[in-house]
Parts: structure tokens; sequence; C-alpha cells
């Protein structure tokens, strides 16, 4: 039947479209509301293709990050360009974005098995596991299923790995690229670890200003660079090269207050 169509993770289709909606509208005054987002680049959003779109960001939450880029991108393509001002846009969404997250993490509750739900590639982190550090191979199932993804729409990916700023890009987001030649959007996100707890589920502080730059595609020669050559790059797009990772002047520190004070939400 037409009205149970499943994607290519055998998720129902119109069951994932409401699942978008309510939780879009249960999380919109996250962003626009208790918090306020400052968006730029989403005019980029539109002008993609509808599969093998890779997207790369920094990470500060488990869930917010992600959730906050479903309202982006669909707010986009709805035709609002750096807002994401009334949630309607997601009532059509877009059933094809995906995201990479750890498989423990997306198994850890009811909520996160039914952000799952919603569009998670879950895999197995050769790193890291219930807390402890490991060193075991990349699951090729794991890959497979990031380039099916692609091969369906578009997917979100953290190539760090962890919410801790600055750490080594790992290398499997180049061998992605290389291998499955995807469209890379930088994404550049802030606030959001001022804003929530680690998981990105509860509000840690109000008024605090977000932001999200998403960038132009980033230039690829997927014949000739190296794999080590794409994992400068991408520190360099989501700027979380050390270079960056500077001593803040307290004018700009001061400037940036100022900022978030006059972005605090005010009843209207």
């Amino acid at each position: 039947m037409a009205l149970l169509k499943r994607n290519p993770f055998g998720h129902i289709l119109i069951l994932k479209k409401w699942l978008i909606r309510i939780l879009g509208v249960l999380t919109h005054r996250r962003f626009r509301g208790f918090n306020e987002m400052h968006i730029e680049g989403s005019e980029i959003i539109k002008n993609l293709p509808d599969t093998n779109v890779l997207f790369i960001s920094n990470h500060q939450t488990y869930f917010a990050d992600v959730v906050s880029m479903f309202h982006v991108f669909n707010a986009s393509l709805s035709g609002r360009v750096d807002s994401i001002k009334n949630v309607g846009y997601l009532w059509n969404p877009k059933l094809n974005i995906y995201y990479v997250a750890a498989k423990e993490t997306m198994r850890a509750g009811l909520l996160p098995k039914i952000l799952a739900y919603v569009g998670s590639i879950s895999i197995e982190r050769t790193w890291r596991a219930e807390g402890k550090d490991v060193n075991r191979q990349v699951k090729m199932s794991d890959i497979s299923n990031i380039g099916k993804a692609l091969d369906d729409g578009w997917v979100i990916t953290f190539p760090q790995g962890t919410t801790t700023p600055f750490k080594p890009i790992r290398k499997g987001t180049a061998h992605i690229i290389k291998r499955y030649r995807p469209i890379v959007i930088p994404i550049v996100i802030d606030g959001f670890r001022r804003s929530f707890d680690k998981k990105g589920l509860r509000i840690k502080k109000k008024n605090i200003l977000q932001s999200m730059e998403i960038k132009a595609p980033l230039e690829i020669d997927y014949d000739n660079d190296t794999t080590e050559e794409i994992v400068k790059k991408i520190e360099f797009a989501i700027e979380q090269h050390p270079s960056f990772l500077k001593v803040v002047p307290q004018e700009e520190l001061e400037a940036l207050e100022a900022l978030n004070k006059m972005r605090e939400w005010k009843k209207r």
C-alpha cells in the first residue's frame, strides 16, 4: 500500500512524517522562544539536489544539534531564508534526511529510539564504547548504510564523533567522501552547549544566542585529494582546526555579550 510506503531502512514514511511534525512542534520554542537562533546561509539549502548531500558539522549536544538542522533545512525548503518563524514548514517535511549517530546512544531510552526512527544511521563507534576507549574495526555494514542514505537523500554527520570541541576529525568521514563523492556542506554551530545539557534534551539556560552558519559546498578533488588533505579541509571548514583555538580578547567577549542581550527573547 502507498500509505505504508517505506524508506530503504524499512521505516514507514507516514509515521516518520508525523513524528517529525510532532517533535518539531514540541521543540520549536527551544530555538525560537526560550532561546533565539541566528541563521546564516540557509539559502544554500534550497538549491541542493535531492540526494547525495553530506552535511558536516561541529558537535555540541547529542540531539539538539540535529533537531535544529531539521528545523532550518525544512524552513529553507519552504522558502524561509535564515528563519524558522512559523513552524508550519514542518507540515510537509523532507523525509529523506538522515544523521549519523552512535548505536549505543540511540538505544538508551524511549526518546532516543523515537529520534532514531526519524532518521538515524546508527553505527558502532570504533574508538569508544560504554564510556571506555576501544580499538575495533570499522563495520562495512555501517559504511554501506551511510552510502544507502546518501543514495536516498541527505546525511548529517559530526566528523569529530564527540561533543568535545577541537578533537581530531575521524578519517572515516574522508573515506566516505572519497567513496561516495557527495556534495559536502559545512555547518558551524554555537550556543547549543550553553543552552542545553549534554544530551540536548533539557534546557540549561534561557536567552542564549544560538547560531548556525551554513557554508558553501567544500571544494574537493575526489580523485586526487588524499584522506589527510580532506581531513584538513574539514577541520578548517567547521572551524575545529587548532588555529581557531585562541584567547578571545576582552572587547570581543563584551561585544558578544552585548549581542546576546540584544537577542534575548522578549514577549511580543
